[in-house]
């Protein structure tokens, strides 16, 4: 079996002073992807025996930025979709295995305001042709903090959310479009009513003392991969961030 974890640790140094490297070796994955890590080059030295580490930072210092250790050394790697304007903050990470491509992303805030909703569509729709050329050549594994919740069973207020950023018309439809490229959205495969299953809350009002949370932390995988699927999870009872750990168990292949 393969598993896999996905966190934003929403500031890698600080999730570190908050026992990241116990709850990393407690989930013992084979593929760890992290989102928003806040780092520059040469910032932090992470020993991490058995596992290749792949970093994509962001120009801008102690924003944004993603992570992959893995077990299994990827057959390549590439970072961002080779657009300038949109490989910046860095954001992507793909990853090749023999058998899919792993795509560790980190999807921008659209703010406060909605002042940068007409990017994120932008950065969308670039991303959902993006994935579509992958998988052209193999399935693909698309994971990380995609900053919306789907459907209003994916937070705990959505009648006062829904003009908010992470829970707006336009970005739940481009999730749903997404899906309907005949992909998957793991976690509600395997768990199609579980309410109170949340990934984030905000640091205000104790939401997460009343688990008033959103799910904006995804693994979604291509239709052709769902033989393979064995579990779904959410580790809600990991701290040391404003999200916790999500999980995706597949089956090896035959």
């Amino acid at each position: 079996m393969i598993k896999l974890i996905s966190w934003n640790v929403n500031g890698l140094r600080a999730c570190m002073q908050k026992g990241f490297m116990e709850s990393f070796k407690a989930l013992d994955a084979d593929m760890f992807c992290l989102q928003e890590t806040k780092l520059q080059k040469g910032q932090i030295d992470l020993d991490l025996p058995g596992y290749y580490q792949y970093w994509n930072y962001a120009e801008k210092k102690g924003y944004s930025g993603t992570a992959l250790f893995t077990k299994e050394k990827p057959l390549s790697v590439s970072y961002g979709m080779g657009i300038e304007e949109h490989d910046q903050e860095g954001r992507l990470i793909t990853a090749e295995y023999p058998d899919f491509y792993l795509v560790v992303c980190y999807t921008p805030n659209s703010q406060d305001g909605l002042k940068r909703l007409a990017y994120r569509m932008e950065w969308e729709d670039t991303l959902r042709a993006y994935l579509s050329r992958l998988e052209e050549s193999k399935p693909i594994i698309y994971c990380g903090d995609l900053n919306a919740a789907h459907q209003e069973i994916d937070l705990k207020n959505p009648k006062t959310n829904r003009k908010n950023a992470g829970f707006t018309d336009e970005e739940r439809e481009k999730i749903t479009l997404l899906l309907a490229e005949h992909k998957i959205d793991t976690f509600r495969y395997f768990h199609p009513d579980a309410e109170g299953e949340y990934s984030w809350w905000s640091y205000r009002f104790k939401a997460r003392e009343k688990n008033a949370g959103w799910r904006i932390d995804y693994f979604i995988v291509s239709e052709s991969l769902k033989d393979r699927l064995e579990s779904a999870a959410i580790h809600q009872e990991i701290f040391g961030s404003d999200h916790c750990p999500v999980e995706l168990i597949l089956k090896d292949t035959d």
